[in-house]
C-alpha cells in the first residue's frame, strides 16, 4: 500500500506516468458532468478562482457520493453567492434557492422525498447572515438533511465586504479599519451556535488547510452524508475554506492563513456526535402526494382513471381579485389543485394586505401544458373581479381578446374594456338564494368553466368534494357551480365589447 497511490483519473494520462510501483490516475469524479455548459468556450473549466476552496469541497463531496453509492438519490441544494453554479457542475438533482432559505426548501424536499438525500451547500454570507433563521429551526427540529457550510470569513461574490465570521481586526471594503467588536460585533460561531440545540445529530468543524486537515475534511464529509442515509437526523460540516482573490493572497498563502489565522477563532473540533432518540409516537409522519392534496384513496384512483381534459389551450394566465373574506385566494387554490390532476403545471402567487376581512386581495393563476416561468400575471387572459374595485384596478391589464367575468348585476356606468369580452354575473345574490352568500366564488368557478373551458367539470367536483368536508356545505357548493354554468349559458353577454379570441 506504501507504493501506490491511487487518485481517480484518465487511463491515457494514468499510461505515461505508470510503473512497476505506483500508479497516478487524474480524472474527476463520474458525479460531475462531463461538460460544464454555463459557458461554450469554457466546459471544462469551473467559475471558480485559483485556490478557492469550493473546488476541493465540491470533490470531496462527489467522492463521498460515489463511495457511498448515492448519486441517483442525492438532491444538492445551492445558494445564492460564490458556489451559485453548482448544478452546473454536479449530476445530481439540483435545485437553486433564494439567498438563505437553502435549509428551508432543503427541509421541504426532504420531508417530500424522504427517501433521498437532500445536501444544502451553503456559504457563510448565505448561511450566518440572510439564513440565520432558517439554519437554527431547521437544526433545532432536527430535520434529515445534511449542511455544508463553507466559512471563508468574507463576502466572496459580492466584493469583499464584511460577513458574520469576518475575524476581529480583519479588513474588508465595508471595514475598512478592521472589524471592531465595539462596532460591528464578534463573529458568529455556527457550529458552536448550533451544538446548544437538542436535536443535531453530528457538528464538526474542519478546515481546508493542508494535506493532513483536508482528509479530515474528506471524513466528515462522509460521516454527515452516512448519518443522513442512516436516517439518524440533523448534520453539519463546517468547512474554513480559503478565498485567495479578496483577501489579496495567493493560494499557498490563503491555505496558511486558514490555518494560522482562521483556526485560533474557529477551533477545530467535533462539537456533537450522537443520534438522537425520537420519542415514539413524535417521528413525522412521511405523506404521499395524495395527502398532500388532501386526496381521498378514492378520489386518488379517480384521478388515474378518469380520462384528462382536453385542453385547447398552450397557457391560461388568470387574475382573481376582490375583498378579503370573498374567497379570492381560496378559488386560485381550486383552480391550481384542478390543474394538477390534469396534468398541468400550474402556479398560484397570492397578494393581500394585513386584514383578515374587507381588505383588498388578489391571486395570479396560471395553467399551461409547459413549464411556467414566472408566477406573476401582468397579463391576464382572464380577471375575476369580485368587487367594482377589483374591475377598474385590473381591467386595463386584461390582454387584447381577453375576458372579464364581474360579480355584479351589471357592469358599472361608463365602464370601458376595448377589446375584451366582459360580463357581469350576480354570483353573490346567486349564492345567497342558494344558502351561503360565501360560495359567490364558486358561483363564479362555475362561469370561468363554462365560459371557457379550460378546465373541466367533473374534476371542479372531486376537487369540491374532496375539499369540503361539511355535507350542506357541499351541497351549496355543488349547486353555485352549476348556477354559474347555467347563468353563462341562459344570460346575454351584458356589456359584451368583443367575442375573444380564445386561448389556442
Amino acid at each position: 500500500m506504501a507504493n501506490q497511490s491511487m487518485i481517480s483519473v484518465d487511463p491515457e494520462v494514468s499510461s505515461k506516468v505508470s510503473d512497476d510501483r505506483y500508479e497516478v490516475i487524474h480524472s474527476k469524479s463520474p458525479l460531475f458532468y462531463d461538460l460544464y455548459e454555463r459557458k461554450s468556450d469554457l466546459k471544462h473549466q469551473t467559475h471558480y478562482c485559483p485556490g478557492c476552496g469550493h473546488g476541493v469541497a465540491h470533490k470531496l463531496i462527489a467522492e463521498a457520493l460515489q463511495d457511498l453509492g448515492l448519486q441517483d438519490k442525492t438532491i444538492l441544494v445551492s445558494p445564492v453567492g460564490c458556489s451559485v453554479f453548482a448544478y452546473y457542475y454536479f449530476d445530481v438533482g439540483n435545485v437553486q434557492v433564494a439567498h438563505g432559505r437553502a435549509p428551508a426548501c432543503a427541509t421541504a424536499i426532504k420531508r417530500s422525498c424522504p427517501d433521498k438525500v437532500v445536501i444544502s451547500y451553503q456559504g457563510d454570507g448565505d448561511l450566518a447572515a440572510i439564513g440565520t433563521a432558517e439554519i437554527v429551526h431547521a437544526a433545532n427540529r432536527g430535520e434529515r438533511i445534511t449542511v455544508f457550510f463553507v466559512n471563508n470569513a468574507i463576502y466572496g461574490m459580492t466584493g469583499g465586504q464584511m460577513a458574520p465570521t469576518t475575524l476581529v481586526g480583519q479588513k474588508s471594503t465595508t471595514s475598512p479599519w478592521g472589524r471592531r467588536p465595539a462596532n460591528e460585533g464578534f463573529p458568529l460561531h455556527m457550529a458552536e451556535l448550533l451544538a446548544t440545540l437538542e436535536a443535531p445529530a453530528y457538528i464538526e468543524r474542519v478546515a481546508l488547510s493542508d494535506n493532513k486537515n483536508i482528509m479530515r475534511v474528506r471524513r466528515a464529509i462522509r460521516k454527515a452524508l452516512e448519518i443522513q442515509r442512516d436516517g439518524a437526523g440533523f448534520s453539519f460540516v463546517e468547512i474554513l475554506s480559503p478565498c485567495p482573490t479578496i483577501w489579496g493572497k495567493d493560494p499557498v498563502p490563503a491555505r496558511r492563513w486558514v490555518l494560522e489565522k482562521m483556526t485560533p477563532t474557529f477551533p477545530l473540533n467535533v462539537f456533537r456526535d450522537h443520534r438522537p432518540e425520537i420519542p415514539l409516537g413524535d417521528e413525522p409522519p412521511q405523506r404521499t402526494v395524495a395527502d398532500v392534496l388532501e386526496i381521498t384513496p378514492r378520489a386518488a384512483a379517480d384521478d388515474f382513471s378518469r380520462p384528462k381534459h382536453a385542453h385547447h389551450f398552450k397557457d391560461v394566465k388568470i387574475k382573481i381579485a376582490g375583498f378579503g373574506g370573498q374567497g379570492v385566494l381560496l378559488l386560485g387554490q381550486l383552480l391550481i389543485e384542478m390543474g394538477m390532476r390534469e396534468d398541468l403545471e400550474v402556479s398560484w402567487l397570492p397578494s393581500y394586505g394585513p386584514e383578515m376581512r374587507s381588505g383588498s386581495a388578489h391571486c395570479h393563476v396560471c395553467l399551461s401544458k409547459e413549464r411556467i416561468g414566472s408566477p406573476l400575471v401582468s397579463r391576464p387572459d382572464v380577471l375575476l373581479a369580485m368587487n367594482e374595485f377589483s374591475l377598474l384596478k385590473f381591467a386595463p391589464e386584461v390582454a387584447n381578446g381577453g375576458l372579464i367575468l364581474y360579480n355584479g348585476a351589471n357592469l358599472p356606468a361608463n365602464f370601458v374594456a376595448p377589446g375584451v369580452q366582459a360580463i357581469a354575473i350576480p354570483a353573490a345574490e346567486i349564492a345567497d338564494k342558494l344558502g351561503s352568500t360565501k360560495a359567490a366564488n364558486i358561483v363564479m368557478m362555475g362561469a370561468l368553466l363554462e365560459e371557457t373551458e379550460c378546465l373541466a367539470l367533473k374534476t371542479a367536483l372531486c376537487v369540491l368534494e374532496d375539499k369540503v368536508k361539511k355535507l350542506d356545505l357541499l351541497e351549496i357548493d355543488r349547486q353555485a357551480l352549476s348556477s354559474g354554468r347555467l347563468f353563462i349559458d341562459a344570460q346575454a353577454h351584458i356589456g359584451a365589447v368583443s367575442q375573444p379570441d380564445g386561448f389556442a
